[in-house]
């Protein structure tokens, strides 16, 4: 090893003196990886620390470098504060950058995959490149390996309860709706407002003070940055979707060094931005077949046990009715990612029946509530309850209740709820990982509502979600070895509590639909406003939410919509769905079609546009966006007391290691 060093150092110092009287070298080297303040600023800012790892994480080096014209890229060498990095610098991996072709055609994107270092502290890392004619050019970055402090009881267990797009106003109407207020104060808490610890989230993408759930999440998980719509990767300049430079995910850490098990739960398509940025590497978070195929794939390097959902589009071969795989969507890895990450190498096969590859390898299925029940304590559970995103909270209770027209519409009349899955996945999870687990579950539709601006929708989700909490919270209060987390990627929709109408539900109906009848003489403001009362049912839910003097959500990041406060009998069309464009989903109501001119005379029927006052728009397009403000974090049991103030979504993946790997006392 010392001579293949010595080695090393001296091709690297022949490689800078070669280059030495080429003060202005032709070569370019136009983006380094990590991402780092020290080069973007050419070296005149350090701060603040952009890529930061835990000791041992992993993670790739990468550069692209433009020739000169006419001439080439011969090799890229790196240095880690300044010493040869070994392997030998022939060893890295030339792509081309096609992503930027047009404006350098020669360019290549040089990779060198895998790295770790146990070394806490700051360290530089330099990027060397040759082209052909000999002319050197170099560029240095920074990163930061964190240091975890030893002693104290660990955590054994992460539970990251996931509020997509749940910022403070959909928790407090939840709050309202679910347990009500008596002379200001409220009749109970939400189980997520016991938690003794809180936190606000500076919720950031690398690339926009708006984030996407991509990075949303994923920063979470991986103590890093990455942009909107990819997950577990920084940005490259190639145009493949999954062969960008990865960085290792909290399960997969944790599964190496310490042999725990991954759960992941939600309401959403398993292959959406959030479960998928827990496990998956990719630049497209759209990917679905190739995402689905690595949370299989991959399933030995992240520990996966449990995985609960919608989806099963994805899992069907091509021919079967609803499924949506597709070798578009698909993924084959380049071999430098295989070998340094123990990666599966993939393959272009929509017609793989991905079902039978997860029961071939003793997982049990379950295809509806009745399944997952019936399943008992599996090894692994695999579940998909709908083709894509599963029915929200209001349209699956009042099939349970006896009302199933939108669950039937669907085509799935028994999923389960939140909650259930929830408890099944620690139940499952339990029993299979004598060295713990880290589980995430996802109530998806609290974003996806909130996009609609489906009030009464968003909130039951909500409510759905916290019943969710309430089984994790319970867990950890027997198993006090386990950190539980409840949080948001973002807050969507600028979702704001702006009153109470002051009519009852009767006079509501009878309203016209005019800003001056809608608006002025239904939102009670102030005093107004009261305290909207909900009857509870013994299922937990609201029996109605058509209440007289009902609570009013308003949306500061709306799209055009026409609003008239009742409960909409269907939620709005869902184009993820498999089967959208055939009857009777394909006939469901449109927020707007941004269009006003064709809005309501095209044949699409546009939500309330008979019946609720026009809305202008504070965004383009046909939904609500996201915002980009804080949102709470609240937690609860081992290592809960590292989470307070206001802190980056980055800090928390440090908060969790210090707990689950270095103690706290």
């Amino acid at each position: 090893m010392k001579n293949n060093t010595t080695l090393l150092a001296l091709t690297v110092a022949s490689i800078l003196a070669a280059g030495a009287d080429k003060v202005h070298a032709a070569p370019l080297i136009s983006r380094l990886t990590p991402p780092s303040q020290l080069f973007a600023t050419n070296g005149s800012q350090s701060d603040p620390m952009i890529a930061r790892f835990a000791p041992g994480q992993r993670f790739d080096l990468q550069a692209t470098v433009r020739p000169d014209t006419g001439t080439a890229i011969s090799q890229v060498a790196w240095l880690i504060d300044g010493r040869p990095l070994s392997p030998a610098p022939g060893t890295t991996r030339f792509a081309a950058a096609d992503a930027i072709a047009a404006i350098a055609p020669n360019a290549v994107v040089a990779s060198l995959r895998g790295y770790s270092t146990q070394r806490q502290g700051l360290h530089t890392f330099t990027a060397i490149a040759t082209q052909s004619d000999h002319s050197t050019v170099t560029a240095t970055g920074n990163f930061e390996i964190v240091k975890i402090n030893r002693g104290g009881r660990k955590a054994k267990n992460v539970i990251i309860l996931l509020g997509d797009g749940m910022g403070a106003s959909q928790r407090a109407a939840a709050r309202i709706m679910l347990n009500g207020y008596s002379q200001g104060k409220a009749n109970a808490k939400l189980a997520m407002d016991t938690f003794p610890h809180t936190a606000m989230i500076m919720t950031a993408s690398l690339n926009s003070i708006v984030t996407d759930s991509s990075p949303g999440m994923s920063n979470y998980v991986t103590g890093n940055k990455s942009v909107n719509n990819q997950e577990g990767v920084w940005p490259d300049d190639t145009l493949a979707k999954f062969d960008n430079p990865r960085v290792e995910y909290l399960s997969e850490y944790l599964a190496r060094r310490q042999g725990k098990k991954l759960g992941i739960v939600t309401t959403a398509d398993v292959f959406d931005a959030t479960p998928a940025a827990m496990a998956i590497h990719t630049q497209d978070r759209g990917a679905g077949t190739g995402i689905v195929d690595q949370y299989f794939d991959d399933a030995h390097n992240t520990g996966l046990t449990v995985l609960m959902g919608g989806g099963r589009k994805w899992f069907l071969p091509k021919a079967a009715p609803g499924s949506a795989r597709s070798d578009k969507t698909d993924y084959v890895l380049p071999q430098d990612i295989v070998t340094a990450w123990h990666a599966a190498g993939g393959a272009l096969d929509s017609s793989r029946d991905l079902i039978g590859n997860f029961q071939a390898a003793g997982w049990t299925y379950a295809s509806d509530k009745t399944s997952m029940e019936a399943a008992g304590i599996p090894d692994k559970l695999l579940g998909l309850f709908s083709y894509s995103n599963m029915n929200v909270a209001l349209d699956k209770i009042d099939g349970r209740r006896g009302s199933p027209a939108v669950v039937n519409d669907y085509g799935f009349t028994d999923q389960p709820m939140l909650d259930e899955m929830a408890a099944k996945a620690i139940e499952v999870l339990d029993a299979n990982s004598p060295d713990g687990f880290v589980l995430m579950v996802e109530g998806a539709s609290i974003d996806k509502q909130a996009h609609n601006m489906d009030s009464e929708r968003m909130i039951l989700d909500t409510i759905e979600f916290d019943r969710a909490v309430k089984v994790a919270k319970d867990y950890a209060a027997v198993h006090r070895d386990t950190l539980v987390l409840v949080t948001a990627d973002h807050e969507c929709a600028g979702a704001t509590i702006i009153g109470a109408s002051k009519v009852t539900d009767a006079v509501l109906q009878a309203k016209t639909n005019t800003p001056e009848s809608m608006r002025d003489s239904v939102v009670g403001l102030y005093e107004a406003a009261g305290f909207p009362q909900y009857t509870i049912a013994s299922d937990g839910y609201p029996t109605t939410t058509d209440v007289d003097k009902r609570l009013l959500i308003g949306y500061g990041a709306n799209a055009d919509r026409y609003e008239d406060w009742q409960t909409n009998a269907q939620p709005a069309h869902d184009s993820q769905q498999a089967l959208d464009k055939e009857s009777p989903l394909s006939s469901y109501p449109r927020v707007n079609i941004y269009d006003k001119g064709s809005a309501i005379n095209d044949g699409r029927l546009v939500r309330d546009s008979a019946t609720g006052f026009f809305v202008t728009g504070q965004v383009p397009g046909i939904t609500a966006a996201h915002s980009g403000g804080d949102i709470p974090l609240s937690a609860y049991g081992r290592g809960s007391e590292l989470l307070d103030g206001t802190i980056d979504n980055t800090d928390v993946f440090f908060s969790v290691i210090q707990a689950v790997a270095g103690g706290v006392k």
